[in-house]
């Protein structure tokens, strides 16, 4: 007798991914409708996420369109009570303003932590409210980061909402646990993006970070689709309350 094959379908699956509308979001609804799933692609911008489900619609895919700002969280609330209950969620959404601490302002710090914490959290509830409601045996997925484990020069407010983030995670998985909803973290080291990218065109920043990623090279978006597939699906069905480290080592010294 062989050991029956793990599945990372998503077929008949309502999936949610907020910061869908380009980078590491908008690949994982990709991967996502790729697997079956139906997909609401969520960001601020009306036209860039109207084109993204658009063009998944086009490739024969399960894909809408949901413009709103996740720091709106009654506006997002709002959203998510008027349609059926997801079983995936990828809490995706976040932002990063690298300074030294002396010249953090307090916009600075309401801007990090407005979007990284408190929409990550409010947001959060919004959609397992709905899951326990309908019993929902659900998955959700927090974009977390290798700096929500350990700590780096100029990064402060994100490394603060991070680990905040990793805290609230497996807070939320002992609490939802017994609802047999999953609630999991992926750390991804430095990934590259159109947004990221010119940030490696320096090269003294980017010898910086190599030397830390044992595995020698920067992320691609596909180093973290794969993982956001594997805890959305069944194939994860026993993982709750961990973090996903995707850092190529930066943390194992």
């Amino acid at each position: 007798m062989t050991a029956s094959q793990p599945d990372f379908r998503l077929d008949g699956k309502r999936a949610l991914v907020t910061g869908a509308g380009r980078g590491i979001g908008l690949a994982i609804a990709q991967v996502y409708a790729a697997a079956g799933a139906e997909v609401t692609l969520c960001a601020r911008t009306s036209a860039e996420i109207e084109a993204a489900a658009g063009a998944l619609r086009a490739e024969g895919f399960k894909a809408e369109a949901l413009a709103l700002d996740v720091t709106d969280v009654m506006a997002f609330d709002s959203a998510i009570t008027a349609v059926a209950p997801f079983d995936v969620f990828v809490n995706n959404a976040g932002t990063n303003r690298p300074k030294p601490l002396l010249e953090v302002t307090g916009e600075d710090y309401d801007a990090v932590m407005e979007l990284n914490v408190r929409a990550a959290i409010f947001c959060c509830q919004s959609v397992t409210r709905r899951m326990t409601a309908a019993g929902t045996a659900g998955s959700i997925i927090n974009m977390s980061s290798q700096m929500g484990h350990v700590g780096a020069a100029n990064r402060t407010l994100y490394c603060a909402s991070k680990w905040a983030l990793e805290g609230f995670t497996k807070a939320l998985a002992v609490e939802l646990g017994p609802k047999n909803i999953r609630v999991n973290t992926i750390c991804p080291t430095f990934i590259e993006t159109p947004m990221t990218k010119p940030f490696f065109e320096d090269e003294s920043f980017l010898d910086s970070v190599l030397a830390k990623i044992k595995i020698g090279r920067i992320g691609q978006v596909s180093d973290v689709t794969g993982a956001a597939l594997f805890l959305a699906s069944n194939a994860s069905a026993l993982m709750t309350g961990s973090a996903l480290m995707l850092d190529g080592g930066w943390t194992a010294e």
